[in-house]
């Protein structure tokens, strides 16, 4: 489902991206990015963009991201890409496709830049409305 359609996105569906950024970015220093892109883009709803400073980063970033977001009865992806060369290794869950480059790869390809007419979903802030409150 497209986040352009009537009915709106799934309420899990902004959890599993939300979570998948989440997780990335506890795995990197660099800047997990949400866009919406399901208005312009029929074949998914978001992507999540991220990015390691090495190969070995790259690899734990995807893995764990996989590993988490099965670990809360998320989905599966139903396709990985690029994992041999560890540069762009995409993760295609359907509904939304998680970006984990490379640093050098993500400032080539840019996508941030490509894809800047599309909202930038916060999803820190997601993420923390999620959170059970601690006291």
């Amino acid at each position: 489902m497209s986040v352009g359609d009537a009915e709106g996105p799934r309420p899990d569906e902004l959890d599993w991206v939300t979570l998948a950024a989440r997780v990335a970015s506890d795995k990197s220093d660099g800047e997990a990015v949400v866009l919406d892109v399901g208005d312009v883009l029929s074949i998914t709803s978001w992507f999540v963009i991220t990015s390691g400073r090495n190969t070995r980063q790259v690899k734990t970033i995807a893995d764990e991201v996989e590993r988490e977001v099965a670990a809360e009865n998320g989905p599966r992806p139903l396709r990985v890409e690029g994992v041999d060369a560890l540069q762009w290794v995409l993760m295609d869950y359907g509904d939304f496709v998680v970006h984990v480059f490379h640093e050098d790869a993500r400032k080539f390809y840019d996508l941030e830049r490509l894809w800047g007419d599309v909202p930038r979903v916060a999803w820190r802030e997601e993420a923390a409305a999620q959170q059970p409150n601690r006291t």
